[in-house]
């Protein structure tokens, strides 16, 4: 009797995504790192942490809905995954809540500290009454919550309330013995979260504390007790279905107002609010038990991003100005330098002035005929689009295609729309069913008669503000290898081919999933004839399961496979029999890694991909996303070159346990690979200043 197959093994996405918010609360407990950035570090596991209900709980929370027999083919336990998440978020919360405290005690060791309502002096208290009515007072709401069904007020999607009691009296002066509650809308933004008290020290005050100072002022001539922050987060999907009628563009629009209006998500409430109040609210606002999350007394916790710096720079990471392009820097023409070989740049280290650079200057060369380019994430102030909108004001053609579901930016990116079609430019918007989340332009020149073409192909957003704080890659090239298959994937987008016809690109979802499932079965063939073998893979997520397969099937087969992920993982290392030769780590510094690379062996030639496509299943399947084969020898320099100082990190890089654990590399060297990686690019850059 055969023994049955053993499964492989995989670790939940949900529960590896809690394990990527650990390394980043790991940054915020590390004394390595400056008082300051370790705050800013609080905000950011506050912001992920809202971002994770809003989508991911909130999709778990829908299958609740979904009939148990559907639920048991998809293979997940909805209730059960919840309680684990819900156990786990608790735990990080409770060791989160101590490191704030802790962060604020050293912070105050420093001339900077956080004000409470309490000790105020008399000076302080009559300063914050007249900056409540000066700057605060004219934003404040209030909504009563009504004993009548009718009565419900409506809490906007991550706003922060204060429930505030109000005691009624009767005629005679009688205290109720039970409040009222009314709730007052935290008016940030507008206003900003932090009020900076004058004198010294450095104080800081929330927002929400002033207001609470203020509730004289808010409800005259009543009697207040006390006040509890509340939020609602709302399911942030936007539930568009492949049959929709109509036009999508359409659809997004008409579905943006569901994000503020959608099923809820989570509910969190101050711990110390009492239980008739939180019942209270349930009950109005039509909460079932699962909804309620227990927090602490200030929510929206993401605004620590912004906390008041006070220019202390030794409590921060020195300024880091950018490096100069060796080749880009000189050039007195992008289009020239790029003709006479592949030049690629490395956000945040060196400028993304330089991509800007590249359009600009195509917007103004009266030889360039066309410029197409792709459009996910802009800043709100693009230069990026102002170019293409230069571009078209010269009478050149120009088409963009804007992926209108990129989610949390399908309004800014229909606003901008309007605005390249008022000016002539060509707009493509979405595909049904298929997110375009390549980073790619063409630019079209003519040229003693001929079509030259440019190309663009980056890892990160046309963005300049996310530009500097992603470490990114972006190559730009005349190859026309590689400009053929661009045009290929910008033709299928504009609808006049049926399929790219490419040759050298991998593209999703047409060839990438297959490109690398066959250079991964080449590894392992090789593996196990007894040649050399090897895979170097740097992503931001891994959880594809066909392709964490064959990443076992390669190292049972012997390949020695080593694996650098930002977030997600759901591929377990280091397990007999599965993943004994597989080594994955996470690298979380200053810049938030975002580039993904992909390195084979491949017999000795060394095949080396860069992409803006992670392994999961929609980027593989569901996305059109680029894969650029690395031909430039300058070029594959500089990335080989980030994998191998990212491997030898041994100071900010954790190691992946099987059980999803975090274990920083310790080693002797002392290597931290975003310093060392801007060292190489300062040392390429003085060899070319000296001509050395």
């Amino acid at each position: 009797m055969t023994e049955p197959m053993q499964l492989p093994p995989f670790r939940d996405r949900e529960l590896s995504w809690l394990s990527f918010n650990e390394r980043v609360l790991q940054e915020a407990e590390d004394p390595s790192v400056p008082l300051l950035e370790r705050l800013f570090f609080c905000g950011i596991f506050s912001s992920n942490l809202d971002e994770y209900f809003r989508v991911r709980v909130a999709s778990l929370r829908s299958l609740l809905r979904v009939a148990p027999d559907e639920r048991k083919s998809l293979g997940i336990n909805p209730h059960r995954l919840l309680h684990e998440i819900h156990r786990a978020v608790l735990e990080q919360q409770d060791r989160y809540g101590g490191i704030l405290s802790g962060l604020f005690d050293a912070l105050g060791k420093e001339g900077i500290h956080l004000a409470g309502l309490s000790r105020l002096s008399p000076t302080h208290s009559d300063w914050l009454r007249e900056y409540f009515d000066e700057q605060v007072a004219g934003h404040v709401e209030v909504q009563w919550l009504q004993d009548a069904d009718d009565g419900t007020p409506f809490l906007e999607n991550r706003r922060v309330y204060l429930v505030v009691e109000v005691w009624p009296e009767d005629e005679s002066g009688v205290t109720s013995w039970r409040p009222n509650y009314a709730l007052v809308a935290l008016p940030s933004p507008p206003l900003d979260r932090w009020v900076v008290l004058p004198g010294e020290p450095k104080k800081v005050m929330y927002l929400d504390d002033v207001i609470r100072a203020n509730l004289d002022r808010v409800f005259p001539g009543r009697s207040i007790g006390r006040a509890y922050a509340v939020k609602l987060s709302r399911d942030a999907d936007l539930h568009v279905e492949e049959e929709f009628e109509g036009e999508l563009v359409d659809a997004i629009r008409a579905s943006l107002s569901q994000r503020e209006t959608g099923v809820p998500s989570r509910f969190l409430y101050d711990m110390r609010a009492p239980y008739v109040l939180v019942h209270t609210l349930q009950h109005h606002l039509g909460l079932s038990d699962e909804d309620l999350v227990v927090g602490g007394r200030y929510h929206n916790l993401n605004d620590l991003m912004g906390f008041p710096r006070f220019g202390r720079e030794d409590l921060s990471y020195p300024v880091w100005d950018p490096v100069p392009h060796p080749r880009l820097d000189a050039a007195s023409s992008i289009l020239a330098a790029v003709r006479e070989g592949d030049a690629v740049v490395h956000t945040p280290y060196q400028s993304f002035h330089y991509t800007i650079r590249f359009l600009d200057e195509a917007a103004a060369d009266p030889d360039v005929e066309e410029v197409w380019l792709t459009v996910y994430r802009v800043a709100d102030d693009s230069a990026v689009l102002t170019a293409l909108l230069d571009a078209a004001a010269s009478g050149k053609k120009v088409t963009v295609f804007l992926e209108v579901q990129a989610r949390f930016d399908e309004k800014s990116n229909l606003g901008w729309g309007r605005k390249l079609e008022a000016a002539g430019v060509r707009t493509i918007y979405s595909m049904q069913g298929l997110k375009v989340h390549a980073k790619i332009a063409l630019v079209v020149r003519r040229e003693e008669g001929e079509r030259m073409k440019y190309a663009y192909i980056g890892t990160g957003n046309f963005n300049e503000e996310t530009a500097s704080t992603y470490t990114d890659h972006a190559v730009m090239t005349a190859d026309p290898r590689i400009c053929h298959d661009i045009e290929q994937v910008f033709l299928y987008l504009a609808d006049e081919v049926e399929e790219p016809d490419v040759h050298h690109l991998l593209v999703a979802p047409f060839n990438m999933r297959e490109g690398f499932t066959a250079l991964l079965e080449a590894e392992a063939e090789a593996a196990r004839a007894g040649r050399p073998s090897g895979v170097t893979l740097k992503l931001n997520a891994l959880q594809d399961k066909k392709m964490v397969r064959k990443l076992y099937d390669a190292s049972r087969a012997g390949v020695p496979i080593r694996i650098i992920v930002r977030g997600v993982c759901t591929l377990c290392p280091g397990i007999d029999g599965w993943s004994e030769n597989i080594e994955a780590r996470s690298i979380l510094d200053r810049y938030l890694e975002h580039s993904r690379i992909y390195r084979f062996h491949a017999g000795g030639e060394e095949k080396l991909y860069m992409a803006s496509a992670d392994w999961m299943t929609r980027n593989l399947s569901r996305r059109v996303e680029v894969a650029l084969p690395i031909y430039d020898a300058d070029v594959r320099r500089h990335l080989e070159k980030v994998l191998e100082i990212q491997l030898l990190d041994d100071t900010r890089a954790r190691m992946f346990q099987a059980n999803g654990s975090n274990r920083y590399v310790m080693g002797t060297v002392g290597i931290r690979s975003q310093p060392e990686f801007r060292k190489f690019l300062e040392e390429l850059a003085a060899e070319v200043a000296t001509g050395s």
